[in-house]
């Protein structure tokens, strides 16, 4: 039983590491240990049902079934804990997905059936390898951006009157770089006090843009003088 217990998780060991390497070299919360260690204790949790049931005549009669349940509900607490919310976007997911098929490998790897863990890890490193350029050109289709109207943001920046014209030129650079933005005005006051500048921009886009408005929001309050932002929409037009 030794050497059968050896060989799955050692194999367990290589084919969680070659699922972890892509993660480890986009530098994720959960890399190469992480999803090694998830193979292998999926492995070792899946053998202890043959282990502990091994017949006189050699044969395993374990029923794996079971602990591979816990174990998918096990990882699902664990995948949460790579999930973050960033403003309205949401990071981690393809990470805690990748934790979650890295248990699937390592329990096949526990049960013998050692050529189906390889197919799945080889798939697994194959879906982040190929699909994510294709993902990042579908999402960069102009038509993903104009099928819900026209949008009105209102940003109002609170700032120190020595970076106005800075935090201004910021919002102008921002807004060049996608072409479903257009800036529609952008006016400063003081509101009587001279030592500080409201800045307000109000910026036409076609779709939804939620994220992105989100994105320069973090920037500009990061900026040396900013007090206070805040953004809105002010009204949607839909085709």
């Amino acid at each position: 039983m030794l050497h059968i217990f050896f060989t799955r998780l050692f194999l367990a060991l290589f084919l969680g590491a070659a699922v972890g390497l892509e993660r480890q070299w986009r530098q994720k919360s959960a890399g190469l240990r992480t999803n090694t260690l998830v193979s292998l204790g999926s492995a070792a949790f899946t053998f202890i049902s043959f282990a502990l049931t091994e017949t006189q005549g050699g044969q395993y009669r374990g029923d794996a079934t079971r602990i591979i349940g816990q174990i998918v509900t096990g990882i699902g607490f664990l995948g949460a804990g790579v999930i973050m919310k960033d403003g309205l976007s949401v990071q981690g997911l393809n990470t805690a997905a990748t934790i979650w098929c890295s248990a699937a490998v390592g329990a096949l790897c526990g049960v013998g059936l050692p050529f189906q863990a390889i197919l799945l890890a080889a798939m697994v490193v194959l879906t982040h390898v190929a699909l994510r350029p294709l993902g990042l050109f579908i999402n960069s289709l102009p038509s993903q951006k104009e099928d819900s109207g026209q949008m009105l943001y209102v940003f109002r920046i609170r700032c120190k009157e020595q970076v106005e014209n800075h935090v201004r030129v910021m919002i102008i650079d921002a807004l060049k770089k996608d072409p479903h933005l257009r800036l529609r005005s952008l006016k400063s006051s003081d509101n009587g006090h001279p030592a500080f500048a409201c800045i307000e921009a109000e910026i036409q886009a076609f779709g939804r843009h939620d994220q992105e408005m989100e994105q320069l929001a973090s920037r500009l309050t990061i900026e040396y003088g900013v007090t206070e932002v805040s953004w809105s929409v002010a009204h949607k037009n839909e085709d």
